[in-house]
């Protein structure tokens, strides 16, 4: 069984923000693979299904980004899930607006949802999907522009980069990361 993460922050008043992009992502994936999240557990939003033949656990946080680990490492005791087959998806500012880049490992590179699941995990060995929201503009306050919605001319840059994100998930458990990471990584 994989887990599938999609970062962001509950509560309405966050949802649709650049932030919010990896819970975007497991919407999508709840989509088109016809899964629910039906379960409160584990402090997050679960959903168990099958993705391209692989038995999945799609997670949406429900603990704010900063305490993301203490969500995944629960699920991931529970259902005895390997960091190697933990996948979590989410926003990066240091990417252009709508570009991917999937890793098999590394740091947090300074995302605070990703700083707590590698301390929680104590591993930084599990695959991510980094969706870029652009670099903040000058003078704004990070969090002011991550909690912050994207720009109309954005929006169909973003639909096709979720959309994507969520093939690269199947890529990842089927191909193999660095399968995902050659068709991903180039777009």
């Amino acid at each position: 069984m994989y887990l599938i993460a999609g970062l962001g922050n509950p509560t309405r008043e966050y949802a649709g923000t650049r932030h919010n992009i990896g819970y975007d992502t497991i919407t999508r994936l709840c989509d088109d693979y016809h899964i629910s999240l039906d379960m409160k557990k584990h402090k997050g939003l679960c959903g168990k299904g099958v993705i391209e033949g692989q038995k999945v656990l799609l997670v949406q946080p429900l603990t704010y980004m900063n305490l993301s680990g203490d969500c995944i490492k629960e699920a991931a005791d529970f259902y005895k899930i390997d960091p190697s087959h933990i996948i979590v998806i989410y926003d990066d500012i240091s990417l252009p607006v709508g570009k991917l880049r999937v890793r098999a490992k590394g740091s947090a590179g300074g995302h605070n949802g990703m700083k707590s699941i590698i301390a929680r995990l104590g591993t930084e060995e599990f695959a991510r999907v980094r969706i870029g929201i652009g670099e903040k503009p000058n003078g704004w306050d990070l969090a002011d522009y991550v909690l912050g919605r994207f720009k109309t001319e954005e929006l169909p840059l973003m639909r096709e980069a979720v959309g994507t994100a969520a093939k690269a998930c199947g890529m990842i458990m089927n191909d193999g990361i660095e399968m995902a990471m050659t068709r991903c990584n180039c777009l």
